[in-house]
């Protein structure tokens, strides 16, 4: 395969997302530095990459495991991503996180390589406002999981640099993806559509008009979705649906506000598979 990603890609934050993002590039054949908040956190990403790899071996992907591990670094510096060309963001979804971390990042680049985040909600105008190179800054939005889902939506700020939006869409397709192009918009396509479906199947559930598995069925069955929206949340993480919910409805009003069942599973620990119990149970999945 012709090499068509960045040589050298760093990615903020080794969780179920990042590590998935770290492992795409890895498998496209880039070297792949990961930056985690301390020790522990990067050898729970290491762990998690390298399973994904070896993961990805067994299901047939033509290389080395142990070249392809080779390929990864992972560190607690943020100076690590010195010689990159492309760092991705891939912390969770907070403003004053995601604010604080892309500046860092920033300091540490050279003038040409190119800032992403993975923000699946926040306006990427917001973000760059906060940067000095804000024509050199991108949303590279990837889905959950990452190494099953085929889309990357590609969001495009007012700053952004013309010709920035081609070399991402070559670097996704590079990846074996789909990329989509948006402009920055509240929610962008994906997250305000999937979120507005999310939160009335919610709703129909607080309200009793079917069960979580008939709502998914119907949408399973009826408009040919592989994922009903309630398992998607499972799958997602109710956190995650929530906090974007809650950002949509400050910039877009009452329509997305979150029902009190999402508030009151996500305060009960109810996170979905992560936590083994969401509208679905997960624990012998």
């Amino acid at each position: 395969m012709t090499e068509t990603v960045p040589s050298r890609v760093g990615v903020l934050g080794g969780g179920r997302m990042g590590a998935g993002i770290a492992h795409a590039f890895l498998l496209a054949g880039a070297y792949v530095v990961v930056v985690e908040r301390d020790v522990a956190a990067a050898e729970a990403a290491r762990e998690r990459i390298e399973k994904s790899i070896d993961a990805s071996i067994a299901r047939g992907f033509d290389g080395s495991a142990p070249q392809l591990k080779q390929a990864l670094t992972v560190a607690t510096d943020q100076g690590a991503f010195g010689a990159c060309r492309l760092v991705i963001e891939a912390v969770p979804e907070s403003l004053e996180l995601k604010l604080e971390a892309l500046r860092e990042i920033e300091r540490q680049l050279p003038q040409d390589a190119v800032l992403a985040s993975n923000t699946s909600s926040i306006p990427l105008g917001r973000l760059a406002d906060a940067l000095e190179r804000p024509e050199q800054f991108i949303g590279l939005h990837f889905f959950n999981p990452v190494p099953a889902s085929a889309l990357v939506e590609i969001v495009v700020s007012e700053h952004t640099h013309s010709g920035l939006p081609d070399r991402a869409r070559t670097w996704v397709e590079a990846l074996g993806k789909t990329p989509i192009t948006v402009a920055d918009a509240p929610g962008f396509a994906s997250s305000r559509l999937g979120v507005a479906l999310a939160l009335e199947a919610m709703r129909m559930v607080e309200q009793g008009v079917a069960s979580a598995h008939d709502i998914d069925l119907a949408m399973e069955l009826g408009y040919r979705h592989p994922t009903g929206p309630l398992r998607t949340t499972d799958i997602v993480g109710l956190d995650v649906r929530l906090g974007i919910a809650e950002q949509l409805e400050r910039e877009l009003g009452a329509g997305f506000a979150p029902p009190q069942i999402l508030r009151d599973m996500v305060a009960e620990g109810k996170l979905g598979r992560k936590s083994g119990r969401g509208f679905y149970d997960w624990n012998d999945a």
